[in-house]
């Protein structure tokens, strides 16, 4: 299921818990998925948080006592997005995959990533807007991408051990140009089928670019 789908069910908590503990966590849990919905559809300058409020059944002094204020909010809506991409890199299991077939996966995974989660690509616009002022504040979020970065790494090691890739790959050049020849056609789909009178939001088209990126990725890959 799509994160943004995610985002919009009911919380659980352990059930161990003191029920003051679980709703607070209930609370929490659902201003941050209300919070996620309005700043992907409005970005941050456009979100309002009586809006957030609302969609969470929740009121502003609770908001402001669990995030602090809209931008600190903000940045926990990046950070849980960035932590869902990369938990869900790591489910790949990639370690326990011949290396051509790890690498197929994760490519695939990384383009079909921005059609199962169209909201994490409106936060990365409007992060970019901001000149990642409030990444840059966030320790975890570099954590994340130091260890799918090293998973990377490894993967091409492998590869090159067995033959089948070259050795002089860049593990962060690499991982940029999967991110970005996803990230260009989605975010820009619109005008790209302006411009070209093609429909690149439909199947056929989607399923036509994921092959072409995989044979530009795989072929530059080949030892």
């Amino acid at each position: 299921m799509a994160p943004v789908n995610k985002a919009r069910r009911a919380a659980s908590s352990p059930a161990g818990d003191p029920p003051a503990k679980r709703d607070a966590a209930r609370s929490r849990e659902n201003i941050l998925r209300a919070a996620l919905i309005e700043f992907a559809e409005k970005g941050l300058q456009g979100a309002r948080v009586d809006e957030i409020a609302r969609r969470a059944g929740a009121n502003k002094r609770m908001l402001y006592h669990y995030f602090g204020n809209k931008e600190d909010l903000f940045l926990e809506v990046l950070e849980r997005a960035y932590e869902e991409i990369r938990s869900a890199e790591l489910a790949l299991n990639l370690e326990d995959l011949p290396p051509e077939e790890a690498m197929r996966r994760l490519i695939s995974f990384t383009f079909n990533y921005f059609i199962e989660a169209p909201h994490f690509i409106s936060l990365l616009n409007t992060e970019n807007l901001h000149k990642a002022r409030h990444l840059r504040r966030s320790k975890r979020i570099l954590d994340m991408h130091s260890t799918v970065v090293d998973m990377l790494a490894r993967l091409l090691k492998r590869g090159a051990a067995d033959g089948v890739f070259r050795n002089d790959v860049d593990p962060i050049q690499l991982f940029i140009t999967m991110a970005s020849v996803g990230y260009f056609y989605f975010s820009n789909v619109h005008t790209l089928s302006t411009i070209f009178a093609r429909d690149f939001a439909s199947e056929r088209e989607i399923a036509t670019r994921h092959d072409h990126v995989m044979q530009v990725i795989m072929g530059y890959l080949r030892a």
